[in-house]
């Protein structure tokens, strides 16, 4: 396990955490359906939303996490062309208005001849009726190298997806996290970008990727510097990388934590276990410390053992806001309660 780690020295991280992440076992919650991704949630009128998706997307919601599925769940309509069918929503926001902001992860097909593999897309949506119906947006955020139809990890043949999206404290930027899975070495891993808060209703060419130093780099084609980079290629049988990263803000900790999931070095992404980081400040990347093993695969205790997110305790939790605890899920399913510590 430890040489696995060994190229992470490469890389600039902030110091080790003095933040920590506690796992605990805890009696066991569901998510209303089958979950393919990070499942966003938001409330409204007092009661507690979720988006689980697999491809289609539906919609549930219940007074908390601990009874949601119990009123049942129902389709999420989509105002979209055939292109960005099927989708993925994996992140929401909610405007003081009501309007729901939300952006999915689109797997095109048709990408290599004779193929399934894909190159996923990010795009966005906005809903005026508490996420029964979407309009589409566009896609905000695509990879600018061609698909690699060699590419062996059984799933991408390069592109941008398996995201989360954030805003900052100040309400100045939305952040997204995303997989890169294409392209140099150097560009893959987990990769962040981020658009104006004022450019949530029209996000078309006005999300910006970070490269190098800066953010300039367009989001639709440009390149990337990653946040977690890659150890081996994703076109590779042996992939070695962070990816599907889940942000939120713990009030607790006043940081931002990011769950992420680790997988070595097999075709079909097995996982070897979810791994947290901590950064004070979204407008560092390189403030990130040097992720933490959290759970081992084995002890999830079920195939194939990612996505893991957290749904905060309380009236303002959801996928992006915590405390001190909140219930840990991984693929839909909570059996841990996660404790952060200060140091």
């Amino acid at each position: 396990m430890k040489t696995r780690f060994l190229p992470l020295l490469a890389f600039c991280y902030a110091p080790l955490a003095a933040q920590r992440a506690e796992v605990q076992a805890a009696p066991i919650l569901n998510m209303p359906v089958l979950v393919d991704c990070n499942s966003p949630a938001f409330w409204r009128g007092g009661r507690l939303n979720l988006i689980n998706s697999f491809g289609i997307s539906v919609i549930s919601n219940s007074s908390d996490q601990f009874s949601l599925g119990a009123g049942g769940a129902e389709w999420v309509t989509v105002d979209r062309s055939l292109e960005h069918y099927p989708a993925w929503i994996e992140s929401v926001w909610q405007d003081s208005d009501g309007t729901l902001y939300a952006w999915y992860h689109h797997e095109p097909g048709g990408i290599c001849p004779a193929s399934a593999l894909t190159m996923p897309k990010i795009g966005a949506l906005v809903s005026l009726d508490a996420g029964k119906t979407f309009t589409d947006l566009g896609i905000v955020l695509s990879a600018g190298h061609p698909p690699d139809c060699d590419a062996a990890n059984g799933f991408f043949a390069g592109g941008h997806g398996d995201f989360s999206v954030i805003v900052d404290r100040e309400q100045r930027y939305f952040y997204f996290l995303f997989g890169s899975y294409g392209g140099p070495l150097s560009q893959q891993g987990v990769a962040i970008a981020r658009m104006a808060f004022e450019d949530r209703a029209s996000p078309y060419g006005k999300v910006w990727k970070y490269y190098e130093g800066g953010w300039d780099q367009p989001g639709r084609g440009g390149r990337v510097t990653p946040v977690f980079p890659a150890f081996a290629a994703w076109g590779q049988a042996d992939a070695n990388s962070f990816w599907g990263p889940s942000i939120h803000w713990n009030t607790h900790l006043q940081r931002y934590v990011v769950l992420l999931n680790y997988t070595c070095c097999a075709p079909w992404w097995p996982q070897e276990g979810i791994y947290v980081s901590f950064n004070a400040d979204l407008s560092n990347p390189a403030g990130w410390t040097f992720p933490d093993r959290i759970l081992r695969y084995r002890d999830i205790g079920s195939a194939p053992g990612f996505y893991p997110q957290v749904l905060g305790l309380g009236a303002e939790g959801t996928d992006t806001v915590a405390g001190r605890s909140a219930r840990l899920y991984v693929k839909g399913a909570s059996k841990w309660v996660v404790t952060f510590h200060p140091e």
